[in-house]
């Protein structure tokens, strides 16, 4: 077999059990987490490396590392063309996916300088059959919620009593200029309310839907807190098709938010907007950098626009 045919084997062998254990992962057991973000690229480094490799001794270790980046990044196009994932999500995982494939070629490389290598094909089966299983067990795990809070706060030239005002309500934001919410994630349009005081609904409206926020707290004009019951989808996936992957739904979950607002001198006004949310999706000392981010992003744009109309008045 000849080298480009050799490779091209190497990138199918790999490929396709991938893209089973990922359908395995998102869509029979919706189990967005080590198995599918860490182990499946590792294993993927290992076992181009090592199928690869088996062939061709004397090969340069960075055409290892090539190939499985090459590999990995045919997996990624692999799950566009499926309609399984959106760009912006195969994006944010990519720092992750390159750094455990990275671990896993150099895992691969090592084992060909070993007597291990005479065992090339039972190790790279018996590592992408370890996938479904890792999967398998964190679904079995029942995590104890892990509520995390992200707050943002704005200094602004009005009284707490005007900042009030555009607190519970405000109209409606100019569309968004900053880059993340040109890629899909959704971003608050406007807010209103049905009722006054405790119990009262308030629907703070996203570009993909409405988030249903029963007031809970009624402090006017110091603190406005309220929980979640119904939300959008976070994002809108950029995709060739229109899909709504499974973590789109209840892995990022909004659970309660609050305007605290602090009297400072001259008549000045602190805002603080908080928001307590869980993040299903692990690893989450990766995942909750992004999803703080994202969350900072959105108060900014909200209390950014209350400075505004508050100033004005």
């Amino acid at each position: 077999m000849s080298i480009s045919k050799y490779k091209i084997f190497t990138l199918s062998v790999t490929c396709i059990p991938a893209w089973v254990c990922a359908f395995l992962a998102t869509n029979v057991y919706r189990e967005y987490a080590l198995g599918l973000f860490a182990w499946l690229p590792f294993v993927f480094g290992v076992a181009v490396t090592l199928i690869y490799g088996y062939k061709n001794e004397g090969i340069a270790k960075r055409q290892l590392r090539n190939l499985s980046y090459l590999a990995l990044l045919l997996f990624s196009l692999g799950l566009l063309a499926f309609a399984w994932e959106g760009i912006i999500c195969i994006i944010m995982a990519a720092p992750i996916g390159l750094f455990f494939t990275w671990l896993g070629y150099r895992l691969g490389y090592w084992i060909l300088r070993t007597k291990l290598k005479q065992r090339t094909a039972t190790i790279v089966v018996l590592m992408f059959v370890s996938v479904p299983c890792l999967v398998a067990f964190e679904h079995s795990i029942h995590d104890d919620e892990a509520i995390r809070s992200v707050t943002t706060s704005i200094e602004i030239d009005a009284s707490p009593e005007t900042v009030w005002k555009h607190v519970v309500v405000f109209p409606r934001l100019q569309e968004p200029t900053e880059f993340i919410f040109k890629t899909g994630i959704a971003y608050p349009v406007d807010a209103t309310i049905d009722g006054q005081g405790v119990g009262a609904i308030r629907h703070c409206n996203f570009s993909t839907g409405s988030f249903t926020e029963p007031i809970t707290v009624w402090e006017e004009p110091r603190l406005l807190k309220f929980s979640v019951v119904d939300q959008p989808e976070p994002m809108k996936e950029l995709s060739p098709y229109d899909i709504h992957p499974n973590h789109l739904h209840g892995y990022w979950v909004s659970k309660e938010g609050q305007f605290n607002l602090v009297a400072l001198p001259n008549g000045r006004t602190r805002l603080e907007g908080t928001t307590w949310y869980v993040n299903k999706i692990k690893p989450a000392v990766y995942w909750t950098i992004w999803s703080d981010h994202i969350v900072h992003k959105i108060h900014n744009r909200v209390l950014a626009h209350i400075k505004l109309n508050a100033e004005k008045h």
